[in-house]
């Protein structure tokens, strides 16, 4: 089963320079971005190291890189979709994210036992 977690933020330099704008203004905010990267654009130790000994397939993708179908099963982003039966569904909702802040093997817990 693989999963794939929508960032509240652009991808390419213009995107992340803009998330970064606004994260730094205490404008913008993004649980998935703080799980996975914090302040360290290279990505978190503890997301690295988590993800590492997962067996969760997690594809990471920005919101202007997610489809039109992936975008339209969340209720917000950031989010996790998966895709069964023909179709997307949101399986981790942004409030929901926000609460594995801090704790990625946690996360990763969830998304295997599903």
């Amino acid at each position: 089963m693989s999963f794939v977690g929508i960032y509240d933020a652009d991808g390419g330099l213009s995107g992340e320079l803009r998330y970064v704008a606004s994260k730094l203004l205490g404008r913008g905010k993004c649980a998935l971005c703080d799980i996975t990267h914090g302040w360290n654009p290279m990505g978190s130790k503890s997301w690295k190291q988590a993800y590492s000994v997962s067996d969760v397939d997690l594809e990471l993708v920005h919101r202007n890189e997610a489809s039109a179908e992936q975008l339209a099963a969340t209720t917000g982003l950031p989010a996790i979709v998966r895709h069964r039966d023909g179709h997307w569904s949101e399986i981790v909702t942004a409030s929901e994210l926000a609460q594995y802040v801090g704790a990625p093997d946690a996360l990763l817990e969830r998304l295997d036992g599903l």
